[in-house]
């Protein structure tokens, strides 16, 4: 699976939050499907396997590859996925 395009496609297609307090109050309220955390995440919350219940991706990338991926021109260290659209992403859930 590329990932990479899954979360392009996820971001264009779907419905996706950015940042960490908009991640953790979209997990908070239940919304989130999928939590995908760059390497250099600075919230230590979102650095397990799971917040709140909801599995977290961990991208093989900073910040800024992360951004790119999503084809967004600021840097991001949290995604959230509410709505996969038309992409594969939440098969990167590890069940």
């Amino acid at each position: 699976m590329d990932v990479n395009r899954n979360i392009r496609s996820a971001v264009n297609t779907g419905k996706t939050v950015f940042g960490i307090k908009e991640v953790k109050a979209a997990a908070k309220g239940a919304k989130a499907k999928l939590i995908i955390v760059a390497n250099n995440c600075p919230d230590k919350e979102l650095k397990g396997k799971k917040y709140k219940k909801i599995e977290i991706y961990h991208f093989k990338g900073n910040s800024h590859d992360l951004a790119t991926a999503a084809g967004k021109p600021f840097s991001m260290s949290v995604l959230a996925v509410i709505e996969p659209g038309e992409s594969n992403i939440l098969s990167l859930k590890e069940g």
